[in-house]
């Protein structure tokens, strides 16, 4: 189901917790909301639409990617870079890393861990600073 996108920054800056599989119906409702906003977003945190459960979703091109309890274990290559938020107003600075690895599970809860870079790797930190109540 389509969610309403959460702009409230108490709400947004409070920690998410574990996500079990009792919260599989969290993963449906940021798909819908994730293609409801498509124009303008490529990755959106369970916060955003409420929900204070460990899960990020984005968009690898056609098909669209789910990290549940997602934690990024390796980073390198600091850089800065300008960023905006569909739950925040205008463009923000922050620092982000080229290279990352993320151990998570998938939407199945199987464990995984990936390296991922570049423009990919900003979307991912960004979801997941969501994750830790973290605003840029």
């Amino acid at each position: 189901m389509i969610k309403p996108i959460v702009k409230d920054t108490f709400l947004l800056s409070q920690k998410s917790v574990e996500a079990t599989k009792a919260d599989l119906p969290i993963i449906r409702d940021l798909q819908d909301t994730l293609n409801a906003n498509r124009e303008h977003c490529v990755g959106m945190a369970a916060n955003m639409i409420g929900h204070l459960k460990n899960i990020i979703i984005f968009s690898l091109g056609p098909i669209d990617m789910v990290m549940v309890n997602p934690q990024i274990i390796a980073k390198s290559k600091p850089y800065e870079v300008e960023e905006s938020c569909l739950s925040l107003e205008g463009v923000r600075q922050t620092t982000r890393y080229r290279k990352i690895t993320v151990s998570y599970q998938d939407a199945h809860f199987k464990k995984h861990t990936g390296q991922y870079q570049d423009f990919l790797a900003q979307v991912i930190q960004h979801e997941i600073d969501h994750l830790h109540g973290i605003i840029i």
